[in-house]
């Protein structure tokens, strides 16, 4: 289980260095998700990389691990949120326009991809 999370932590700073390197302006984390993902899928095509970590669902289980106590990494940031309460009654109405705008252009994002899915596999199926 320590090599997997090992893996996992490797990935995430594998894509921090990637972004801060090149300036690309996407989270490393998600550049790290990307290679977990490529390494996951190399390991069920190629059996070289189904060693290690890799093998034997060690990913999966220390991810299981994660997900199961992933409310306990919120604690920092919800501790975070408490030292800086002068900063949200300062600006706790803009803070609340900015979320109820972020959900409605996130709803509608959610909208506008569901209906393109939707109309690509109709399109599919319908044949030449």
């Amino acid at each position: 289980m320590i090599a997997s999370l090992s893996l996992i932590l490797l990935c995430q700073l594998i894509g921090e260095v990637a972004v801060r390197a090149l300036a690309v302006p996407v989270p490393g984390p998600v550049i790290g998700l990307v290679l977990l993902l490529v390494l996951l899928l190399g390991r069920d095509r190629f059996a070289a990389f189904a060693r290690g970590p890799l093998g034997n669902d060690g990913v999966e289980s220390a991810s299981r691990a994660l997900l199961a106590n992933l409310s306990l990494l919120f604690v920092p940031a919800g501790v975070g949120v408490v030292q800086k309460l002068d900063l949200l009654a300062e600006h706790g109405v803009a803070i609340l326009v900015i979320l109820a705008v972020s959900v409605v252009v996130t709803l509608l994002a959610t909208v506008a991809t569901f209906v393109a899915a939707s109309s690509l596999l109709s399109r599919g199926e319908d044949g030449p």
